[in-house]
């Protein structure tokens, strides 16, 4: 279910996401040679990838799966319309989770957060303007999208702040920029490897 959401976003946002990376990367390049700021290629690459993130975003939040119910202002009413474990739980309810993890993860990258009332906030922000957005382009207003992409931000937060305490007790020598930059590689090409599996490119 999820390979297919992934092939579907792909299939639609690739020609975006090549443009704006092609873009993004010269930009950022140029501004850290010219200004012989330090390249440090994790931190790059983890900035890059909440761009491509907010991208994909904007695409499954305005364009797909468009709805022809009617706007939802009751709490919890939606949720508990799926038997749990169904294919509609896993696509309403963690879907709606999952999509907005990496934004709670990012966010409290970039912005190196370390209490959950801000977070919370931000999260509440976007995804309450997600969805009157959505009321006014021809899709519905659903609170529980709200309450589940605030959770799902929520739990990325905590994801974050997890790695982040592990990090701060690891050895001096497993702190230095070399040791993320390999992981940071070994991540893309696992990526790499899942995305190429889920188009069906055996290697």
């Amino acid at each position: 279910m999820f390979d297919g959401a992934i092939i579907d976003i792909f299939n639609n946002v690739w020609p975006l996401l090549v443009l704006v990376s092609i873009i993004v990367l010269s930009l950022r390049i140029s501004y850290l040679i010219k200004y012989k700021k330090e390249f440090v290629f994790y931190k790059e690459m983890i900035s890059f990838a909440f761009i491509l993130y907010v991208l994909c975003l904007f695409y499954v939040v305005t364009f797909q799966d468009v709805s022809w119910s009617t706007s939802n202002f009751i709490p919890f009413k939606e949720m508990f319309r799926y038997s749990f474990g169904s294919k509609l739980f896993f696509k309403n309810v963690l879907g709606n989770m999952l999509m907005f993890m990496p934004y709670g993860f990012f966010v409290a990258y970039l912005l190196k957060l370390n209490k959950c009332r801000f977070m919370l906030f931000l999260s509440l922000l976007v995804s309450l303007s997600i969805e009157t957005i959505q009321a006014c382009i021809g899709r519905v207003f659903d609170v529980d999208d709200i309450i589940l992409n605030v959770v799902g931000s929520i739990i990325g937060f905590y994801i974050f702040r997890l790695i982040y305490k592990i990090k701060s007790n690891l050895p001096d020598f497993l702190k230095k920029d070399i040791i993320y930059n390999i992981l940071m590689v070994v991540i893309i090409i696992l990526m790499l490897i899942y995305m190429l599996n889920v188009f069906g490119v055996n290697l």
